[in-house]
């Protein structure tokens, strides 16, 4: 038995530590001798003797596996060879030991076939074992006998076995109904058995199932692909990848052999090359990403200790780690690791794209199904033609005479609407090296440039194929640091590159009139009319200073001091280029992070904008920056506050700082309210118009006021008035409290909130004179949406328990406040600003960390034990980070001036903060 064994020598580590076959077969030697029934009680000792040394072997491979964290293919190997010594040791001991068989029929013929990856013999660590029983006839009670005995044994190993017994006839019958059963059988390997009867499979799959069905297989397989990727997200820069399934993954790779193999019948990836599938650099760029993903499906294999092809947030800090990669000034090793990981993936697309134009050319694959409809021939400029629906280059010598077509044929691309043909694609990549100082000074490139961001309508096109093959990174050098680079938090949704042309993507749909309904203030902005040179520019460089260990916009801002002057752009839009970039989370931060309804927010603004082209300006790229983080990102509440923020700065501008006074806003507000309760006596309109102070009539919109009004109206001191009301506008529920005050009123509400599991978006609580408190929270469902009116029946009664100390929110929290496993990894570290300018009257305490379910209910009840008056808090969230900020008082109604008192309740919160951690982690 041992001798049939054959001993590769490309293992990851010698094959006697990862199986003694001949220790082994001593060992079955004497279990056998001693064993009183051949076919029922050698069982166990053989399984004890085999999982003993398939455990020593997978710890000898995982041991050399981390030694060498990038030897894939030696590692896939090893636990390929492992799975054949145990599957031929099983079989001889079924057919030689328990069922021994001196003359067999013609009948009596079995031979045992890998198929699938372990066909391939690519095994990660958790990889199924796919088996193929094959007889020359219906399965006899020998063959059923061997069968049964070697898959009992497999399974006491706990081997995970995908099997199917067949003959040729089934082989045949079934894979021309399933593809997936002919893609297992196209990679069959002969493992044991009857040599003959698996010649004969072979010959016959590659005659009669195979052979005239080459554009078939193709097209499922290409089919199977899209389907899958739409599965996966459609987009190869999911910030959690599935290594094997995803966009510019294994199977995409596996889908190219697959293909190659059933048309030209190759048994190994390197005979793509030699077929001229592929020219040796993309070869080489083939196996290193087939060597890549698989080295990280095996450590996520050996870290999960299951068949995970996930790649989430904690597994990729822990791949990261086990492959060697490090922290650095700015940048995160993980963050290093998954960069890589999406430019094998981009590297894989390319390769994907080069393999079906190679298919089209040869006729196997047809044309997309739009080209094949729409066959009216576009009018090329000189030096182009058309093949197979995409843009192609006519003289490969010509077109490299002009440097400048290396730019120009993407133009073309824009004009005709053509995909660019990849054999143009290599023939740009090869030839990167003509894009030097000189080019990228000539005035026509700079223009052509520009164009492709201002003249077509769809400049994310151009440049999404200029970043994949290369162009863009090389015509702006800054710009390749970010090429790839991932952001490793739960906010960004795309790599730093891709979200660039994702918000470039959302301005060109707002200039195509295609938002008009969801963005009316930008849609009016941009047809009024804007200098988009400055906005596509200011767009394309906002974050291209991000991953150095410096303020990404003050670096970016220096970068675009530099980069703008080279695009072509004067003086003066450099500058505004140069202060967009700067300042462009300015307005995001002012609209989510500080009080809209006071005055001096509006006014701080203004002053650091100064006019209203930048207002405008940094408004569309504010929109464009928060659309383009990812799907679901924006929202009504973003794009109230937003709104809000513009047109109060606007007016401001317009009629003057000195309009925007707390004076005038109360007086409009009590006007508006007597409006609204038009209804009521003038007595009650007196006592309601008189009982609030004057924050209360700045801080609210008069729909608040009016439910207030009505609350307050003959409520009693012991009972506590609720209004639940989804305010659509602002994509949150409007949740509105009138009760009897008392000290942490504040705190209180957040704990009824949190434990109902509603995220508090923003909150504002005021005083009456006649003591009550009218606290205005806004709140979200866990998916970011107002409640479901069916919800707010459970939502009240649990408030009012709260309320009443029915429940008490500190111990009942404690089981809810959790993070869970995949959102552990991140790190957010914890600020806290003390700022006595940005508010007349209330000092702003920001506290910027961590988030997780009772955070704001924490900081409340600190800030309530330490006499400190809250009236309103605005919350940002962006992902796992939330930035809490409080409008305060202290217990005299005055700011917080003293270093000391900032000091001592910044370490409470801090305390806080820390024991709240503690909790959710544990």
């Amino acid at each position: 038995m041992q001798n049939k064994i054959p001993r590769p020598d490309n293992l990851i580590c010698p094959a006697e530590e990862i199986f003694d076959a001949k220790s082994v077969h001593q060992r079955l030697e004497t279990a056998i001798a001693e064993a009183t029934d051949k076919s029922t009680s050698l069982r166990k000792p053989v399984v004890g003797i085999l999982n003993e040394e398939m455990t020593k072997g997978r710890a000898a491979i995982s041991a050399a596996f981390t030694d060498q964290p990038f030897a894939a293919h030696a590692a896939t190997r090893s636990y390929s060879w492992l799975t054949d010594c145990i599957i031929l040791t099983a079989f001889d001991l079924a057919t030689r030991v328990m069922h021994p068989l001196p003359t067999p029929t013609e009948a009596e013929r079995i031979a045992v076939f890998a198929v699938g990856g372990y066909g391939r013999g690519e095994m990660a660590p958790q990889s199924d074992v796919d088996l193929l029983f094959l007889t020359p006839y219906k399965i006899t009670p020998w063959a059923e006998s061997v069968i049964e005995s070697m898959l009992y044994m497999l399974w006491d190993l706990r081997l995970k076995v995908g099997h199917a017994s067949r003959t040729i006839h089934d082989c045949l019958r079934l894979g021309t109904e399933d593809f997936t059963i002919r893609t297992a059988l196209l990679e069959n390997r002969f493992l044991v058995g009857d040599e003959k009867l698996a010649a004969d499979l072979n010959h016959r799959l590659w005659q009669d199932l195979f052979k005239g069905t080459e554009r078939e297989f193709t097209e499922a397989k290409l089919e199977e692909r899209d389907a899958r990727h739409e599965k996966q997200g459609g987009q190869r820069y999911m910030v959690e990848p599935n290594v094997k399934e995803g966009k510019g993954g294994l199977r995409d790779l596996q889908s190219m052999f697959w293909i190659a193999k059933y048309l030209h019948r190759v048994k190994d990836v390197s005979e793509l090359a030699s077929l001229g599938l592929f020219t040796k650099e993309e070869f080489e760029k083939f196996s290193k990403a087939e060597n890549f993903l698989w080295a990280v499906r095996c450590h996520l294999h050996l870290l999960t200790k299951r068949p995970s092809d996930q790649l989430t947030f904690d597994l990729q800090v822990e791949v990261a780690e086990r492959m060697g990669y490090k922290d650095t000034a700015g940048r995160r090793g993980v963050e290093i690791f998954m960069q890589d990981y999406f430019r094998h993936a981009t590297a894989v697309g390319d390769l994907t794209r080069i393999f079906l134009t190679k298919l089209e050319a040869s006729q196997i694959k047809s044309q997309p199904l739009l080209q094949r409809l729409f066959r009216r021939k576009k009018r090329l400029k000189d030096g182009y033609t058309e093949v197979h629906g995409r843009l192609a280059i006519a003289d490969e010598k010509a077109f490299l005479q002009d440097r400048l077509n290396l730019l120009r044929v993407f133009e073309e691309g824009l004009r005709t609407g053509l995909l660019i043909h990849p054999d143009a694609m290599r023939l740009v990549t090869a030839n990167l090296n003509l894009i030097d100082d000189e080019f990228r000074a000539d005035p026509k490139a700079k223009k052509l440039f520009l164009d492709l961001l201002l003249k077509h309508g769809n400049p994310e096109r151009a440049l999404r194929r200029m970043n994949e093959l290369g162009v863009l990174s090389v015509f702006i050098p800054e710009f390749e640091p970010i090429v790839a680079m991932m952001q490793f938090n739960m906010y960004h949704h795309y790599t730093v590159d891709e979200h660039i042309i994702q918000c470039i993507s959302h301005l060109a749909q707002i200039e195509r009139s295609e938002l008009i309904e969801e963005l009316p203030v930008s849609s009016s902005i941009l047809k009024e009319g804007v200098n988009r040179k400055v906005l596509y520019v200011a767009l394309l460089l906002h974050d291209i200073g991000k991953g150095r260990d410096e303020d990404h916009s003050i670096l970016g801002a220096q970068i675009a001091r530099k980069v703008a002057p080279r695009l072509g752009l004067k003086p003066k839009e450099v500058d505004t280029v140069e202060w967009l970039v700067r300042y462009h989370l300015l307005m995001s931060d002012m609209a989510q992070k500080r009080d809209i309804a006071d005055p001096r927010t509006v006014r701080d603004f203004a002053k650091a904008v100064q006019t209203r082209e930048r207002l405008d300006l940094l408004l569309l790229l504010t929109v464009c920056d928060i659309r383009g983080v990812g799907p679901g990102t924006w929202n009504n509440w973003k794009a109230s506050l937003l709104r809000a923020l513009y047109r109060q700065t606007r007016r401001a501008m317009e009629g003057g700082l000195e309009d925007l006074n707390r004076e005038q806003r109360g007086s409009d507000a009590k006007r508006n309210l007597r409006e609204a309760l038009s209804d009521w006596d003038a007595k009650d309109l007196k006592i309601e118009t008189s009982r609030h102070y004057p924050p209360y009539w700045q801080g609210l919109h008069v729909t608040a006021h009016e439910v207030f009004a009505r609350l307050l109206r003959d409520l009693k001191a012991d009972e506590i008035a609720i209004d639940l009301h989804p305010d659509e506008d602002r994509d949150a529920t409007r949740a509105c409290f009138a009760l009897a005050d008392h000290p942490g009123i504040f705190s209180r509400l957040a704990g009824a909130l949190a434990l109902v599991g509603a995220n508090v978006v923003d909150a504002r609580t005021y005083t009456s004179k006649d003591g009550f408190a009218t606290a205005a929270f806004w709140i979200q469902d866990a998916e970011g949406h107002p409640y479901e009116s069916s919800r707010l029946p459970r939502l009240r009664q649990m408030i009012q328990k709260t309320l009443k100390g029915e429940v008490v929110a500190r111990d009942a929290i404690k089981s809810r406040d959790k993070i869970k496993k995949r959102e552990r990894a991140f790190r957010v570290p914890t600020h806290i600003t003390f700022d006595n300018e940005g508010s007349e009257i209330y000092t702003i305490i920001e506290v910027d960390t961590r988030d997780r379910p009772g955070l704001l209910y924490d900081l409340t009840r600190t800030l309530a034990n330490n006499n400190v008056y809250i009236n309103s808090a605005v919350i940002a969230t962006f992902g796992e980070q939330v930035v809490d900020t409080f409008y305060v008082k202290d217990m005299f109604g005055l700011k917080f001036h003293s270093k000391a008192k900032q000091e001592a309740l910044e370490k409470k919160l801090r305390q806080s903060i820390e024991l709240g951690v503690e909790r959710a982690f544990t």
